[in-house]
């Protein structure tokens, strides 16, 4: 029995005969989460109450449980296996690989006698490994258009270490960014011995401790409703307070502020307001990462994910006009 890719219309990455990722799927009874983001969740809470075999990394589960609630048990519980570690579904062996996105993210390999496919999940090219020799590999589209290029020659790590240490000079340094990425940024400036407290509010905590527990080291935490963090934040004392980009238009609006975004490609870092910047970093690959990533593992063929984002179908021929290798986009739009 040969093996085969698909994107069904509603988002889920149909791998052989049994496993859909990141989407409910029903004629499939196997669902792989690659990691704790919202738009590779949808879905996630059906398949558990329909009684759906449920793979994901314990990072990926724990994550998925402060961030969108406890999940559901319906005589079967979620397994939760390690890098490398395989589980068999029929004909089919199922692998996760790590990928550098978020704490936890993982591609998803499935094999039978025949093929090879897999699925890349969101990744950073660098960190991640190729899943080699496969016969189909479907490939995340974010940054999938030629314009989505950042090549600036710079270290965003140092550069980012530079502009908190500036700021505190004058007070509490907010820094807006998503799940995850608030996270590796704490490391990056714990690691660059930025002692400062880091002050947050309850949800960022929760994300923060579980990362700790799975090993990241993430400096002084201290939630913003203690009397320590509102005194902090109050007396606009220096601290570093990572909140969601969601609190952006509200909160720390006459201190310095920092916003981390992978959308911005023409530098590395500008001012966007009196005492506000932008720094773009990005847990994503840009478009010649994606590239990069199809060039090392050398697939027979690509499908690019076009439920997602708007840029699969341009990544598709890219591809095959750069690459010579044959990419589709779907779901088709």
């Amino acid at each position: 029995m040969r093996a085969k890719a698909s994107i069904s219309e509603r988002g889920a990455i149909l791998l052989g005969n049994h496993v859909a990722c990141d989407a409910f799927d029903a004629d499939r009874v196997l669902h792989a989460v690659t990691h704790a983001h919202a738009d590779h969740l949808s879905g996630l809470k059906k398949s558990i109450r329909s009684g759906k075999r449920v793979l994901m990394t314990a990072a990926t589960r724990d994550l998925a449980e402060i961030i969108y609630g406890p999940l559901p048990h319906n005589g079967c519980s979620v397994e939760v296996i390690e890098y490398g570690t395989t589980v068999e579904q029929e004909n089919e062996r199922v692998t996760l690989v790590k990928a550098d996105h978020i704490l936890g993210a993982a591609q998803v390999l499935v094999e039978n006698s025949d093929l090879r496919v897999a699925y890349t999940g969101d990744f950073r090219v660098d960190g991640t490994e190729p899943l080699l020799d496969c016969d189909v590999i479907v490939l995340e589209a974010t940054y999938g258009n030629p314009a989505f290029k950042r090549s600036f020659g710079l270290d965003l790590k140092e550069l980012l270490v530079s502009l908190v240490e500036k700021n505190l000079r004058h007070g509490t340094v907010y820094i807006f960014g998503y799940y995850g990425k608030l996270q590796e940024i704490m490391q990056i400036l714990h690691e660059a011995d930025v002692s400062v407290p880091f002050v947050m509010p309850e949800r960022v905590y929760q994300v923060s401790k579980v990362c700790e527990r799975h090993g990241m080291h993430l400096g002084n935490l201290t939630l913003a409703s203690t009397n320590e963090g509102r005194e902090l934040l109050g007396g606009n004392l220096p601290c570093v307070a990572f909140y969601h980009m969601n609190a952006r238009g509200s909160v720390g609006l006459h201190a310095s502020r920092i916003c981390v975004s992978g959308w911005e490609f023409h530098s590395p870092y500008r001012r966007i307001g009196e005492r506000e910047y932008l720094i773009a970093f990005s847990d994503h690959s840009d478009f010649q990462g994606l590239l990069e990533y199809v060039k090392r593992c050398k697939p027979k063929q690509v499908i690019t994910d076009n439920y997602r984002v708007s840029h699969g179908a341009t990544l598709a021929k890219e591809i095959t006009r750069r690459l010579g290798i044959p990419a589709v986009a779907m779901p088709g739009k």
